[in-house]
């Protein structure tokens, strides 16, 4: 409903509550009741059985599961143990990470509106805002967090903070008397204040009008549940690769089957063989390992400031084509800072970040003292006795409490050595005229310790201040105010405000003594200008850093925000967002064109300002609609559904409000942009990592399924059981293949553009790598296998298959080093430069020894420990995989170019 298109008398009547002594007890109950607590209904987590099915639904996981089953049929239990043992140990590994993360989520949720100041039955009293009801009658006052969605009633120099629900970085100025009749966009109901947002200054009261999911923020919420979740390109590409391993491996065993049956092969022999064939062919720890190196990102995110909710998350941060991002808190600092002044006829420019009361003051890029420029001592004067905001410092952090433009004059004035408490003390104020937003002037009217002299303060819109000033301070004397010095003036906050600036004018007035009753007409004219003051919510330093490294890396960068056009094309400009006004668009063109006219706006627009929570999930969609992996990152409501609507939400930390965080994939803990770009580089080599040891698993086992499908073809004995290849897979395979997961990234992995969602994780290059090194590895097994059957016979089938398990692992083993990288060669990134590829192979091999040479282990796994004669077969082959990979990385550059001509 258009509350705030009726006056406050209006809605009291509609909902039954007197003004003066609001609802009784009674009636309050029975609308609980009704309309039921004001609360948001939190989006139900996933019970511990969905999660635990939902471990078990991946495609291989499925295939693996059915080869348990099949192995159990045929009597082979020990296979089908080892096989259960490492899809149970995958989910178990997913369960806990995820539960990690949401531990680390809940130790975030700390905001809430936890009571309200409301009359009940004549008398103001505090209750949870949980009970509040419509018609309620609420009173606030500065500090307060607005506890549901309410018509003002009365206002005095209210203002409120709805960054968390607008975007827009300046306090809201509320006026109760207003009446809207016209459609009014959300941000400028100035006689509306909506639950979660924060009172900055002055008082009030008002009707609650909605509560719970009825309010502003509970609509979004709303909207935020009804946003399906999607896989992420991870998923699709593993289940992807699943589908066409599993297709293959069903066709393979098919066909090996019926060659056996032709051949005149004993039926269940032929039925082990393909199911050995089935174990060959599937790299059962794929999806344990995928977990574990997704899982080893996830904490590498912490010790970069992101807590990362969901596993698959990580991964899809590699593949961000562009960053969606809220300027309010997230490229800014959310503190209004002034960075300009103007006084005595002089630019001065004021350094230091933030309500931090550090740093200089500058002429022309010189530094200066407050002393050295007349006038200039004076204005910082006027900045901390015209306020009533309060600096505090905890553990050497700096926050305002009051408005934040009250709170960036009082930093300007300590940045200036004017201490508070002693210019207080040294002019204390013995009456004022409030802020009024009508005539946009503060004033206030000092004693002067010691002095039969009083003089007054104001601040206020520059235009207004200096039409009622007729003379200026220049040169430490008062002159009279002539038209061409009040035109340089004017045309001075006009260029603060060509820059983005909020600027603020400051003057005096000096009595002989204070009027009893001060008044706007008498006493707020015929003042003496000092100065200008201009500022704005700087931009965070490191994020201007943060920008360039997207724009090397090929992300392209969006600003989208509820402040205006202006404000947010200067800020992009100052961090490199942004080059010229025509990237920059209001919100409400998006309303005026189609989804498909907005997917071509997106691809040059760089700053969305003024826009709707709608606007958002409609350029995010356009986004994706274009083929791009959209990130959005925010920090408010506004912000919720279209984080969840994206690729990648990102919610910040620190400011974040709950609903974001819920929503998120991602958290910021330092709220800081530079960690999405570091996170973005985690995701690449991620991704890059899981591609190095997919195409190791791959190449292995594509070579075991062709050197037993040799084998078959020739009509000779299965050269390996499935036990040994369960066992060569499950453990021997795995070790290398996780030490190549945590691979440190290419040095050049930020300066390449991001990798085309659509491209599948087995590219050309890699399918030709899998080709050759499969080849390989089946060429030199096979070898091994054929002299070791030609030397010791069918007979010592036992012995020759030791042989050739030997050898298929110690190719592996080996090859596992060329695989750190598809086109650098050992020579360059170094045999020995990752560790735990060393302890990897080390450690496999010492279970290969173990498998060998302990007596029960021969028993389990049918092996034999080999003599010297049997170690010169092996030797002879095991090395020549990874020389055909090194070879292959000099040469495919050639093949490839040529493909392409």
């Amino acid at each position: 409903m258009e509350w705030y298109r009726k006056n406050p008398q209006e809605i009291a009547d509609e909902l039954a509550v007197s003004m003066s002594d609001g609802l009784s007890t009674q009636v309050a109950q029975e609308r609980l009741e009704k309309h039921g607590p004001n609360e948001l209904k939190e989006e139900k987590g996933k019970s511990m059985a969905s999660k635990i099915i939902a471990q078990f639904s991946d495609f291989l996981i499925l295939i693996l599961m059915s080869a348990a089953l099949i192995s159990i049929f045929v009597g082979e239990t020990k296979d089908a143990i080892v096989i259960m043992s490492i899809v149970v140990i995958n989910a178990m590994l997913g369960l806990y990470q995820e539960g990690k993360a949401e531990k680390a989520l809940d130790s975030l949720k700390k905001m809430a509106s936890p009571s309200a100041k409301v009359l009940r039955d004549g008398n103001t009293v505090e209750i949870q805002a949980s009970q509040l009801v419509p018609g309620d009658i609420v009173v606030l006052e500065t500090g307060d967090i607005v506890p549901a969605d309410l018509r003002l009633s009365e206002s005095s120099n209210l203002k409120v903070e709805e960054a968390s629900l607008t975007g827009e970085s300046v306090p809201s100025e509320k006026k109760a008397s207003i009446n809207l009749d016209e459609d009014t966009s959300l941000g400028d109901r100035r006689n509306m204040a909506y639950m979660s947002t924060i009172v900055t200054y002055g008082r009030g009261q008002g009707i609650v009008v909605e509560t719970g999911a009825s309010t502003e923020i509970g609509k979004i919420a709303t909207m935020i549940q009804s946003i399906d979740e999607e896989s992420t390109p991870l998923q699709k590409k593993l289940n992807q690769l699943g589908k066409i391993l599993g297709v293959t491996v069903i066709l393979v065993c098919i066909a090996v089957f019926a060659i056996g049956i032709i051949q005149g092969r004993d039926l269940l022999e032929m039925f082990m063989i393909a199911v050995s064939l089935a174990v060959a062919a599937i790299p059962e720890g794929l999806p344990a390992i995928v977990t574990i190196v997704l899982a080893i990102g996830m904490n590498k995110m912490v010790e970069r400031n992101a807590i990362v909710k969901k596993l698959l998350a990580v991964e899809t941060l590699g593949a961000t084509s562009v960053i969606c991002t809220d300027k309010t808190g997230t490229l800014t600092q959310n503190e209004m800072t002034v960075v300009k002044l103007f006084t005595n006829d002089r630019i001065v420019d004021v350094e230091g970040r933030g309500y931090e009361p550090e740093g200089k003051f500058l002429i022309d890029e010189k530094e200066i003292k407050v002393d050295d420029l007349k006038g200039l001592n004076l204005l910082l004067t006027i900045s901390a006795l015209v306020n009533d905001a309060k600096l505090e410092e905890k553990e050497n952090q700096f926050r305002i409490i009051g408005d934040p433009t009250e709170g960036a004059l009082l930093t300007l004035a300590e940045k200036g050595g004017i201490i508070t408490k002693r210019i207080n003390g040294k002019y204390p104020r013995v009456k004022e005229i409030p802020f009024d937003s009508e005539r946009k002037m503060m004033t206030t009217f000092h004693e002067m310790a010691g002095k039969d002299e009083n003089v007054s303060f104001t601040k206020g819109a520059p235009d207004i201040i200096i039409n009622r000033c007729s003379k200026i301070l220049l040169d430490g004397d008062v002159i009279k105010l002539t038209d061409d010095m009040r035109k340089k003036l004017l045309d001075q906050n006009t260029s603060f405000s060509k820059d983005a600036l909020r600027v603020l004018a400051l003057a005096f007035r000096e009595y002989k003594k204070v009027p009893e009753e001060p008044s706007t007409e008498e006493d707020e004219n015929d003042m003496i200008f000092v100065g200008l003051a201009g500022m704005i919510d700087p931009p965070r330093p490191e994020a201007r850093e943060a920008i360039a490294k997207c724009k090397n890396a090929g992300i392209n960068t969006i600003m989208i925000t509820g402040d205006y056009r202006e404000t947010a094309f200067a800020i992009a400009k100052d961090l490199g967002l942004a080059e010229n006004e025509e990237q920059a668009i209001m919100g409400s063109r998006i309303d005026s064109i189609s989804d498909d006219e907005l997917r071509e706006v997106v691809k040059q627009t760089k700053v969305f300002a003024r826009v709707s929570p709608e606007h958002k999930v409609r350029i995010v969609t356009a986004l994706r609609a274009n083929g791009d992996i959209a990130a959005m990152t925010g920090d408010g409501v506004n912000d919720a559904m279209a984080i969840k609507k994206a690729d990648i939400g990102i919610a910040m930390g620190i400011t974040g409000t709950d609903v974001a965080k819920n929503t998120a994939d991602m958290i910021l803990t330092d709220d800081n942009f530079a960690s999405i770009v570091a996170a973005v580089e985690e995701g690449r080599i991620i991704f890059s990592n899981i591609k190095k040891f997919v195409y190791f698993l791959l190449s292995c086992n594509i070579g075991e399924v062709l050197l037993v499908f040799i084998s078959i073809l020739l009509n000779l004995p299965v050269p390996l059981l499935a036990i040994q290849l369960l066992w060569l897979n499950l453990v021997t395979d795995s070790f290398p293949a996780l030490a190549l997961g945590v691979e440190k990234g290419e040095p050049d992995i930020m300066d390449k553009p991001p990798r085309n969602p659509k491209e599948a994780i087995l590219d050309k290059r890699m399918l030709l790598g899998v080709s050759f090194q499969s080849l390989a590895v089946a060429g030199a097994s096979l070898a091994a296998y054929l002299i070791s059957l030609d030397i010791y016979g069918v007979e010592n089938i036992v012995e020759v298959r030791s042989i050739t398990f030997t050898t298929l692992i110690l190719s592996e083993l080996l090859r596992a080093y060329s695989s750190r990288s598809q086109h650098l060669t050992l020579f360059k990134i170094g045999w020995f430069s990752n560790k735990q590829m060393l302890l990897a192979t080390l450690g496999a091999f010492l279970l290969l020894m173990a498998v060998l040479y302990i007596p029960f282990m021969n028993d389990i796994f049918y092996t034999f420990p080999l003599n010297w004669s049997d170690w010169k077969i092996v030797l002879s082959f095991a090395f020549i995989p990874l020389v055909v990979g090194e070879l292959s990385k000099l040469v495919f550059p050639f093949i490839l170019k040529e493909a392409k001509q």
